[in-house]
């Protein structure tokens, strides 16, 4: 396929799978126009071994709602859908139907930014479930990418202890959509700056980058292409040094480092992307201080990641900055973060109560918590959280002075004297947004806030102690209520 055959989708209606429309027409052709649901995003376990998640992505929701909708090539579209039992899958009623669709739901979601733990709702949405339903891909494709990327780089950036961490990871994230959010989510998560020019242009993100080894492969000498670039961006300018031999790129940079002194200028960095980082990382800032530019930074890259920056620590590297890539961007060793969107309650109008409702499962672990829910953190005197409670959103009564773990339900963590306050937002509102969404300053700001104030024992890589969550009682008791009578008891 020629690159000109490509082409960028611009429906966001169609960046679903197939069965969101299959189940829609269903709920539509037996009568269930009016029937609502309530479901939950969740994710069962933290990425990377973990102690915590960085929520992401929650600031764009209200925009992804306003904007669903099918045009009439969508609709031309899936009129062509053949069903594999012959015939059209889609009928004329339902293509009408959605031909004048919009959104009219409602969704509450945790601030961007703000940590999120196992089980919890960190995004619900409630309105007609021929709605939610179609909506479902599109909001976990938003939220689960963003918040695994968002994570990862909060773990780098914790990992390189206040230095400046850049996202070099667009040549290879998954697509340039996909370069586009890891550059948003890893500046909420901490990261400092991007490569990626048109995340800078879109969300306003610092932009970082200078040249590469063809840069000077492509000049006769290497001294030759470090005085090019000096002349070319005096004000930019950061030296790759191992194109060819680090010692030798040193004693070059050190020499037009000196001339740039001479002509009023100041080479600001080296970069290293190759080698035993910590090695010659000292041995540069030795030969740079020797030399008496002991202002010029000393940057690395080079498949970078959490463990290895903390090793090169541990290794007395005198590293002052961190271009993080591959490993950032296709968030290795875990490519996805393995969120789901549950239902939890239907009601058959908006003027019925609601029904808790609740999967089962072959598998204990995939057991859903019914009901309309909310999250209450509770932090103590010092502002710091000690544990999330699942609360029934509908009210504000019972016991909030413990609760029951979500995984043992023989387990309690005692709250009292701590103080709670509600999580989930209310963010879109009959399909229109209800808040303007956080800006990205904002959001990468609660993320630092909210890291700084958590243990030291949650954030830490391995083994990390266990955040506590779990269920209110009556939360609790609902839930062994109804898996009793699901099963029969």
């Amino acid at each position: 396929m020629a690159l000109t055959d490509i082409t960028v989708p611009t429906d966001v209606a169609l960046n679903t799978d197939l069965y969101e429309l299959t189940m829609a027409q269903g709920f539509w052709e037996s009568g269930h126009i009016d029937a609502q649901g309530c479901f939950n995003v969740f994710f069962r376990d933290n990425p990377f071994d973990g102690g915590y998640s960085v929520a992401c992505g929650m600031g764009q929701i209200a925009e992804l709602v306003e904007n669903l909708r099918f045009d009439d090539a969508s609709i031309d579209y899936l009129a062509s859908i053949q069903a594999p039992g012959g015939g059209r899958l889609f009928k004329e009623g339902f293509l009408d139907y959605l031909r004048d669709f919009s959104m009219h739901v409602d969704v509450w979601a945790v601030p961007e930014g703000d940590l999120v733990f196992p089980r919890e709702p960190m995004v619900r949405v409630q309105g007609s479930v021929i709605e939610c339903q179609i909506l479902e891909t599109a909001l976990l494709n938003l939220v689960n990418f963003q918040t695994l990327v968002a994570t990862k780089a909060s773990r780098v950036v914790y990992a390189a202890e206040g230095h400046p961490v850049s996202d070099f990871g667009l040549r290879r994230a998954q697509g340039y959509d996909g370069g586009l959010a890891v550059a948003r989510a890893s500046y909420i998560g901490g990261c400092t700056s991007t490569s990626n020019v048109l995340a800078g242009k879109i969300y306003g993100i610092p932009v970082f980058g200078t040249h590469a080894h063809s840069w000077v492969m492509a000049f006769p000498t290497e001294l030759d292409a470090f005085r090019a670039f000096a002349k070319s961006s005096p004000k930019n300018c950061c030296l790759l040094l191992d194109t060819y031999d680090v010692h030798e790129g040193i004693k070059n940079a050190i020499t037009v480092g000196k001339e740039m002194e001479a002509a009023g200028e100041r080479l600001n960095a080296i970069r290293i992307d190759s080698g035993d980082l910590a090695k010659l990382s000292k041995e540069t800032r030795a030969a740079f201080d020797e030399a008496g530019l002991p202002y010029v930074k000393i940057s690395v890259s080079n498949d970078l990641e959490e463990y290895t920056i903390q090793s090169l620590f541990a290794q007395g590297a005198p590293i002052d900055s961190f271009g993080v890539g591959t490993k950032l961007a296709t968030c290795d060793p875990q490519p996805s973060l393995g969120g789901v969107y549950k239902l939890s309650a239907t009601r058959g109008s908006s003027d019925e109560p609601w029904r808790p409702v609740m999967k089962l499962s072959e598998q204990f672990y995939k057991r859903t918590i019914p009901g309309i829910q909310n999250i209450m953190r509770f932090v103590d005197a010092s502002g710091c959280p000690v544990g999330d409670m699942i609360v029934d959103a509908d009210s504000d009564t019972g016991n909030r002075n413990s609760m029951v773990d979500i995984i043992d339900p023989v387990t309690t963590h005692q709250l009292k004297g701590c103080e709670g306050h509600e999580l989930l937002e209310l963010i879109v509102k009959d399909g229109v947004r209800a808040k303007e969404p956080d800006g990205i300053e904002q959001a990468k700001a609660r993320c630092k806030d909210a890291l700084m104030h958590l243990d030291p024992a949650t954030k830490r890589f391995l083994n990390p102690q266990t955040y506590p969550v779990g269920l209110e009682k009556g939360l609790s008791d609902l839930r062994q209520k109804l898996a009793a009578e699901r099963r029969g008891m």
